[in-house]
């Protein structure tokens, strides 16, 4: 199954002939003392062996300006762990940031709560100030009395970046689907449970509620910039479950009570002020066939699933369609507004559930008359 997520960007730029040159070195200047742009992980559990040993699927996701591999340390009773997918490029911004994605499995000795950390240096430069990254999973695999297999995590993706004029409120409903039916809920990273590290503050500018929305308001030019988004997803049973280890203990959890939790960090940007906050006249608008938000798609194994995305402006150019998913989607493109992404299921991913996300980007491009000699001429 794939599940369907949609935003759209409107990036607001102004060229003038004669500074040109400058902003592409002022563009590449930025670039360059970018890092790390952020990081997410789902799992899936595999097969429950006879003699207790429980085999799991990890998938992270790793965003940097460029393409880079890295992995996640493990604590507690965490086995063996075995490559399935080596770092692969997903979708990339030359030199702005790109996605990869890596899927290893681990054979465990039995289904007993393990965690996942990934912590280094350095964010990208800031407004937030933030520095150092610590992205945590707590991974459960006992199994559940109410669906009698072990627990999955959330399902959910994300781009490496996000992008909104300072002048549009906007409301980002992030992806977000469980496949045992569980609650999901977002907060920011907490550091006094090791999910980040000090300073980790949360963007001013955006606020997240316990559904997944991230809330952007309308303010000054003064906060236009980079910021940092580091959240938290989990997944809490829809009624008092038990899960049992498999040495037979068992513990008992309410609707109050996080199964498992994802990290979800990504770089977050606010754009100069756009002349217009309405869909379809510089933001791009989405038209049919476009899928809904959060729509639902089966496909059979080794059967290609086709996507088709279209949107339109009148007073910006569409320039491209980002998507952030499974490594093996494939994106064509028949005419500016015009998209679409195809995925064909392998049979290791029978059962599973899959997220894609995908952003149309438009862009408004202007001309405008400088003096040179004293002639006046106009840029065509």
């Amino acid at each position: 199954m794939l599940l369907v997520c949609i935003n759209s960007v409107f990036v607001w730029k102004h060229w003038f002939n004669m500074l040109l040159s400058l902003l592409l070195l002022l563009v590449v200047s930025v670039t360059q003392a970018s890092h790390y742009r952020g990081t997410l992980m789902t799992y899936y559990p595999q097969e429950t062996y006879a003699n207790g040993s429980v085999s799991v699927i990890l998938r992270f996701k790793f965003n940097f300006q460029t393409c880079l591999d890295d992995s996640f340390s493990c604590t507690g009773k965490c086995g063996n762990e075995s490559l399935v997918l080596p770092n692969t490029k997903c979708e990339e911004v030359i030199g702005v940031w790109c996605q990869s994605e890596k899927i290893t499995s681990r054979l465990l000795p039995n289904n007993s709560p393990f965690q996942l950390v990934y912590a280094s240096n350095s964010w990208f430069t800031n407004l937030n100030g933030v520095v150092y990254w610590r992205a945590v999973t707590s991974v459960e695999l006992r199994h559940r009395s109410d669906t009698n297999r072990p627990n999955s995590s959330p399902q959910t993706t994300m781009f490496p970046a996000l992008r909104v004029p300072s002048n549009c409120q906007r409301n980002i409903n992030l992806l977000a689907f469980d496949p045992d039916g569980d609650e999901v809920k977002c907060r920011f990273a907490n550091i006094s449970l090791t999910e980040c590290v000090s300073p980790c503050t949360p963007p001013p500018v955006l606020s997240l509620s316990s559904t997944c929305t991230l809330s952007f308001s309308t303010t000054s030019s003064s906060i236009e910039g980079w910021y940092v988004v580091e959240m938290v997803m989990e997944d809490f049973p829809r009624q008092a479950i038990t899960l049992t280890q498999t040495d037979g203990s068992k513990v008992g959890k309410t609707t109050s009570d996080a199964i498992s939790k994802i990290p979800i960090q990504f770089g977050f940007y606010v754009d100069p002020a756009a002349p217009s906050c309405s869909e379809g006249v510089y933001l791009p608008k989405f038209l049919l066939p476009t899928p809904e938000h959060g729509a639902h798609f089966y496909s059979p194994v080794n059967q290609a699933l086709k996507i088709d995305i279209r949107a339109s402006t009148t007073q910006s150019v569409i320039t491209e369609l980002l998507y952030s998913g499974p490594y093996n989607v494939v994106k064509n493109s028949s005419e500016p507004g015009s998209y679409s992404l195809t995925w064909t299921p392998s049979a290791s991913e029978d059962g599973q559930s899959h997220p894609i996300c995908f952003i149309v980007q438009a862009r408004s491009v202007f001309r405008t008359k400088c003096t040179e000699k004293k002639i006046l001429k106009y840029t065509k």
